[in-house]
């Protein structure tokens, strides 16, 4: 394709003008519109460490024929021009982008280098492509309600078509993206590909895990540190996935690394395809130290029931501090203590008030009634009448979550719960990212919180204080690293936890501090342990 080698020195000062015009043409959009277009550059250091790991897996001579289905300003091309030893080795270069601002700066940075720039959404166009051996690419991160219902449909038929993938619709655009580019990505050809790390532990991300065991032979997966965000504009959590197109052996090591740079990382594990197919979350390799001696015969599920605090739709609406609802004149029976956020909690013991609300400096109440609005006529509803009325002028009523309740107002019911957990929140070390609370009043909790309910063996061991006490200390004995690696991770360091996921952790510090659990889980006669206890 080119017939002499480019002066190093010609590349670097063209990089330098790609990232100049690259930072002013993000300037023309709103952060709003970027994340809807997905929109976020590789950095030129991260794509020329990428180009370097990758070219180590092609044979010395091998012709390089090139592709990158989200070009952006080229990025990666610079990259490739600065590592490869000699642009002779490229045969071919090609590059797919949207957004014609960005297609006509590469065209003019790289096409006098041998780029080939084409207009146009490459999920449109992957058909009329000849195959490559050197895939590159950060694809879009283009969320799933941003992707129009007729597009997600195509996409997902065209994904079955090209690797038997059915893809679950909340998937966001890149997976898309990475499924369609097998019908492009030669046999033996080798692939990266920037991605969010979501995919690693979500339920909508087994397509691709599936694609990623079962399709292709899976070579590594660098995950940057969550507290190093690769896109200093994008809260989230990346990763580098690179695989070869052929089929996996059941036999091979996959290299997870966490942390530093591609080619200096900070921890590395080799993990076996098996492992890897038989395990719920990835983002636990390479496992922060040497497996800990946790005890899972007994979980977290074995003893609670964990469920997401209530949804109202509207908490600035739903929400109010009693003092309010006093002044508005809402009657009493149709509000409910409710906790504050965790922000505002500064206690991890909540003391019950003589009325059953929280002692708490600010107490606050869910709005909660069950009454049809063609019921409420008289004089003992004329307050009710008129917040109700409030909400409909406000629109409450339309909005998605009160739009499906009969009547609108209604809540979901939960109980009080006796323990709760926060459920996003950050920690290091032996610093745990979630905390765990005892609740004593009659006060509920909004999904910001998961709530553990007692099962019934658990319920009946803890009925006194102090018992109840040990279970609370058990909670917040949790390992730290545990619930970080059953967690999810976001950009920034910022860790969420969903229920089935907390779940899961070993119970371990409430059987040491009450043994008799252990006995219960056995399925040891409830009066054998009472004996034993009293």
């Amino acid at each position: 394709m080119m017939t002499e080698n480019i002066p190093s020195s010609m590349v670097y000062a063209r990089e330098l003008r790609r990232r100049d015009a690259q930072a002013r043409l993000d300037d023309e959009r709103s952060q709003l519109e970027r994340n809807r277009l997905g929109q976020f550059a590789t950095p030129n250091v991260l794509a020329t460490e990428i180009v370097t790991y990758l070219l180590g897996l092609l044979d010395d001579k091998e012709p390089i024929n090139f592709l990158e289905p989200a070009l952006g300003s080229g990025s990666f091309y610079s990259a490739l021009l600065q590592v490869v030893e000699s642009v002779d080795r490229i045969n071919s270069a090609v590059g797919f982008e949207i957004d014609p601002r960005f297609s006509a700066l590469a065209r003019e940075l790289w096409g006098e280098y041998g780029l080939r720039v084409i207009e146009g959404d490459y999920t449109d166009l992957y058909r009329d492509m000849k195959e490559s051996n050197l895939v590159l690419t950060n694809p879009p991160y283009v969320r799933h309600h941003h992707i129009d219902k007729s597009t997600k449909v195509r996409l997902q038929t065209e994904a079955n078509i090209v690797c038997e993938l059915s893809i679950n619709g909340l998937s966001g655009l890149y997976v898309y993206f990475m499924a369609l580019a097998h019908n492009n990505l030669a046999n033996n050809g080798v692939a990266a590909w920037l991605v969010p790390s979501e995919f690693m532990d979500v339920n909508y991300g087994s397509a691709l895990r599936e694609y990623l065991t079962k399709r292709v032979q899976l070579i590594r997966i660098h995950r940057f540190d969550p507290k190093e965000v690769q896109f200093g504009d994008a809260l989230v959590s990346s990763a580098v996935v690179i695989f070869r197109k052929s089929m996996p052996r059941s036999e091979s090591d996959i290299c997870f690394t966490l942390g530093g740079t591609i080619l200096e990382p900070r921890q590395t594990e080799e993990v076996s395809l098996s492992l890897l197919c038989s395990s719920h979350k990835w983002t636990t390799f390479p496992r922060l130290k040497p497996l800990p001696s946790w005890d899972k015969r007994i979980t977290i599920g074995d003893l609670f029931e964990v469920r997401r605090g209530v949804v109202t739709g509207a908490n600035s609406y739903f929400v109010m501090s009693k003092d309010k609802a006093r002044l508005l004149g809402l009657p009493g029976r149709y509000l409910k203590p409710v906790l504050p956020s965790p922000r505002s909690l500064n206690t991890d013991v909540i003391i019950e008030g003589p009325d059953g609300y929280p002692l708490l400096d600010r107490q606050l109440v869910l709005f909660d009634c069950d009454l049809p609005e063609t019921t409420l006529s008289g004089d003992s509803y004329i307050q009710l009448r008129e917040y109700i009325a409030a909400g409909i002028e406000m629109g409450i009523h339309e909005r998605y979550l009160p739009s499906r309740r009969s009547p609108w107002y209604r809540q979901e019911q939960r109980p009080p719960a006796p323990f709760l957990s926060t459920y996003m929140g950050r920690g290091i070390d032996s610093e745990k990212p979630f905390r765990f609370i005892w609740n004593q009043s009659r006060a509920i909790a909004t999904n910001v919180y998961l709530l553990l309910y007692p099962k019934p063996l658990l319920k009946d061991i803890i009925s006194s204080y102090e018992r109840a006490t040990l279970i609370h200390e058990g909670l917040n004995c949790l390992e730290a690293d545990e619930l970080r690696e059953e967690g999810r991770v976001y950009g920034g360091g910022l860790y969420k936890i969903e229920p089935g996921e907390l779940k899961r952790m070993s119970a371990r510090p409430l059987i040491e501090r009450l043994p008799e659990l252990d006995l219960v889980m056995k399925g040891a006669k409830v009066s054998t342990i009472q004996n034993a206890l009293f």
